[in-house]
């Protein structure tokens, strides 16, 4: 063995061309961009989903409903994971400050109460919104329901 026969391991290196290198390497000229346009140009690069002239997938498919920008999402809190919730904190007044730090939302999420299971705690809540069921029991219950 010596320099002369040396050689890379296989697949370690790719067989890449080289254009721009002189018309005998088959690449020269016009380096594989072909003759003007804004393909042969430096700088360009094709629209993300451009498809060569045909209609885009993205207009072909047809679009459907409305969906409303202004739609207010809430973070469900049902009255039987609310009174888990309680006497895991030994607390009778619970508000958002309490659900970020249970790290059950986030600081720009909201929180709605919703009337599934029973409550038999006395619980004085505050929250962005109440369903009529939940804050029935919360009320039947001895506490007191506040809407930030």
């Amino acid at each position: 063995m010596n320099l002369s026969n040396l050689k890379p391991a296989p697949g370690s290196v790719r067989d890449r061309k080289r254009k721009g290198r002189g018309n005998g390497s088959g690449t020269g000229g016009t380096s594989t961009r072909g003759h003007k346009g804004a393909g042969s140009r430096s700088g360009h690069s094709k629209k993300v989903g451009f498809e060569g002239g045909q209609m885009p997938l993205q207009r072909r498919v047809p679009k459907v409903g409305f969906k409303n920008p202004f739609r207010v999402e809430y973070t469900s809190m049902n009255l039987d994971r609310l009174q888990e919730f309680a006497q895991s904190l030994n607390t009778d007044t619970i508000s958002h400050e309490d659900f970020l730090k249970g790290r059950i939302v986030s600081k720009t999420e909201r929180v709605k109460i919703l009337g599934r299971g029973e409550l038999t705690l006395k619980l004085n809540v505050t929250a962005h919104a109440f369903s009529d069921a939940a804050k029935a029991a919360i009320e039947n219950a001895g506490g007191t329901t506040q809407i930030i």
